[in-house]
């Protein structure tokens, strides 16, 4: 096996995953965090953009799309890493249940509970020695040798210093929780309101007595409109699909047709609503500024491409790979086992296939896709294969199959939110899985 020099972009929970695992393959890792602590996305800050939209180039960027409400969609059991499991060994003080103090115990926790997670995670992996803090990555760029130029600077302290070094690999946990996506609406720049992106909000208070339209039909549009709808004088839900179980002041009036200078916005069904506000629930973008790969890896209309199992891009394989690029699926246990097939790839453990029939995958993917009449938009959604998915990383790396009751568990929770839209998270029927759960946990600890 081959030692290497490896840089990982990012200390979320995607790049503290990458990085255990590129060490336990013998490689020498470094981490690169632009903010002064692990988590990533689950690092909340009250702060937010000077763009309530997040479109601005020149705005000051806020990296957390945190709100202060929020909680998981998945129950901790299914969310943990495979071999470091999500229980309550980590609510350490009060646990008064309230998301909190010193602990959560609640099965879908608060955002603080998570994060004391991946910080709990990274201590015990010994990784905080592995991850330099207040360290932007401003440009990655392949040498003539096929080594990776990483140059840095400093975002906090005095000497705001910039620096260049070479690695012979480079992994981007980067995220994609930054770059907000709109809606385009007719007449929306004459319409005289205000809009804002999701990415931008965190409490609810600033909404009193506002009529506020919500589009989107996503986890974030939901949660949101039940935070702000004890304060807001009415909250519209527009989408383009049907949206579930929501509050009395949620009529849901599909999507949006246009919207008007006198204030009102028009909706599909022909109905109208003067509108104070108008909040895009509409996903990101995915966004690699400090990358330079000369065309080979590009960003069309939210597909990152052309990627091996959305990993690695066959040109550039096996030393460019990216973590964490799918969503609508378990994260976690996803990056971990994404990140021990690309540790064993770059060691020499496991091989990849050619680069022309990694492309022919690739291209078989994009035409599976196109013939099932997906858009381009949902390469990265894995919500229908992401089982499947990890069963094939798991045997690439020489790993048993995901737990049965995991996957289980992830159906049962998708059931019980359509069943149970407002209090899924405090009422289940799967208890049983539960048990399962415990029984394997046991024997891990």
């Amino acid at each position: 096996m081959i030692p290497r020099r490896v840089a990982v972009i990012g200390a979320g929970a995607a790049g503290l995953a990458a990085a255990r695992e590129l060490r336990r393959e013998g490689h020498r890792v470094v981490v690169f965090e632009r903010g002064g602590s692990v988590g990533g996305t689950w690092v909340y800050t009250s702060a937010v953009e000077s763009d309530p939209l997040g479109l601005d180039p020149a705005r000051k960027i806020v990296h957390s799309s945190l709100y202060n409400s929020l909680r998981t969609n998945l129950p901790r059991e299914s969310m943990g890493f495979l071999d470091y499991p999500f229980v309550s060994r980590h609510c350490r003080g009060d646990g008064d249940g309230d998301g909190g103090g010193e602990g959560d115990p609640r099965r879908f926790p608060g955002r603080r509970e998570v994060l004391r997670y991946l910080e709990d995670f990274a201590r015990d992996f010994d990784l905080y020695g592995l991850v330099r803090f207040w360290a932007e990555v401003g440009r990655v760029e392949r040498e003539e040798d096929g080594r990776w130029a990483v140059r840095s600077r400093r975002v906090s302290g005095s000497d705001g210093g910039e620096e260049s070094e070479v690695y012979d690999a480079v992994v981007v946990c980067s995220g994609h929780y930054t770059e907000p996506r709109v809606a385009e609406i007719p007449g929306i720049d004459a319409w005289p309101g205000k809009q804002m992106h999701s990415h931008n909000y965190r409490v609810p208070e600033p909404f009193v007595d506002q009529v506020v339209v919500i589009i989107g039909s996503s986890s974030s549009a939901h949660d949101i409109s039940r935070d702000i709808s004890s304060f807001a004088k009415e909250v519209h839900i527009a989408s383009r699909s049907a949206s579930d179980g929501t509050p009395s002041k949620l009529p849901g009036y599909g999507n949006v047709e246009s919207a008007h200078e006198d204030g009102h916005v028009v909706f599909q069904d022909g109905s109208s609503v003067h509108v104070d506000v108008i909040m895009h629930c509409t996903g990101y973008r995915y966004h690699f500024p400090f990358l330079e790969t000369n065309g080979i890896v590009n960003v069309d209309d939210n597909r990152v491409g052309p990627l091996y199992k959305h990993i690695f891009p066959p040109e550039l394989a096996p030393c460019l790979s990216f973590i964490g690029i799918l969503w609508k699926v378990i994260p976690f246990p996803m990056f971990e086992l994404q990140s021990k097939w690309v540790a064993g790839v770059l060691s020499g453990r496991t091989a990849l296939p050619t680069q022309a029939e990694m492309m022919e995958d690739v291209k078989a993917f994009y035409l599976q896709m196109e013939v099932a009449g997906w858009p381009k938009r949902y390469t990265h959604n894995f919500s229908k294969f992401q089982f499947e998915y990890n069963d094939w990383l798991a045997h690439e790396c020489g790993y048993p199959p995901m737990e049965g009751w995991r996957k289980q568990m992830f159906v049962a929770n998708m059931e019980n939110r359509i069943a149970r839209p407002e209090s899924y998270r405090d009422e289940w029927n799967d208890d049983h899985l539960v048990a399962e759960a415990d029984r394997d946990f046991q024997k891990k600890l």
